[in-house]
């Protein structure tokens, strides 16, 4: 009788705890967290008539592809797979001045297709005779920035920033603000030589 009794109880704790499962319920869908280094810069200087200050997480190199020209360059992001593409014109005559920027604007409105909207921001120093327009394009676009720089007579440099993987905003906005803040600097230090 008493092994009957030690039976029932063992199979009722066993019935109770296989009753009591947890319940499962699917995760919301998140992200990878994005850890960004400190914020330092070094001075971008070499035979091309300007310079400028990039991170030093970031990496300078003469553009390699069949169409480059002298003084294009990319500066690559490898941590967040980013590539600020750097085209630099000697203005020869102020229609060719006129075509470069009328360039840049289908340039960057060429994006209206995907984008929901297009900001354009005046740049000024005129104590570095720097001048330019910066175009911020959201929505999931092949590029979220581009700017041209000028100083309306001799030189011309246009920047666009891409990422090498299928745009979606709301995963990379927290990078391009990031980049954004890195292209700043690069805009307030730069200077013609």
């Amino acid at each position: 009788m008493r092994l009957v009794k030690i039976g029932i109880c063992i199979n009722f704790v066993a019935f109770i705890l296989a009753c009591n499962q947890p319940h499962y319920s699917p995760k919301p869908r998140g992200y990878f967290r994005i850890a960004f280094p400190e914020k330092q810069y070094q001075t971008f200087s070499s035979t091309a008539p300007f310079e400028f200050e990039y991170p030093v997480y970031a990496n300078m190199y003469p553009d390699s592809s069949k169409n480059a020209q002298p003084y294009w360059y990319n500066l690559t992001f490898p941590a967040f797979n980013a590539r600020l593409h750097i085209s630099y014109y000697s203005i020869g005559s102020p229609q060719e001045f006129i075509q470069l920027t009328e360039d840049s604007r289908k340039l960057a409105f060429k994006h209206t297709v995907k984008a929901t909207g297009i900001d354009e921001a005046l740049i000024t120093n005129k104590q570095d005779k720097v001048y330019g327009i910066y175009y911020t394009i959201s929505g999931n676009t092949a590029s979220s920035s581009q700017f041209f720089l000028t100083d309306s007579s001799q030189h011309y440099l246009r920047a666009a920033l891409y990422f090498n993987e299928k745009p979606q905003q709301d995963s990379i906005q927290p990078v391009i603000d990031f980049i954004k803040k890195d292209m700043d600097k690069m805009i307030r230090t730069f200077k013609w030589r």
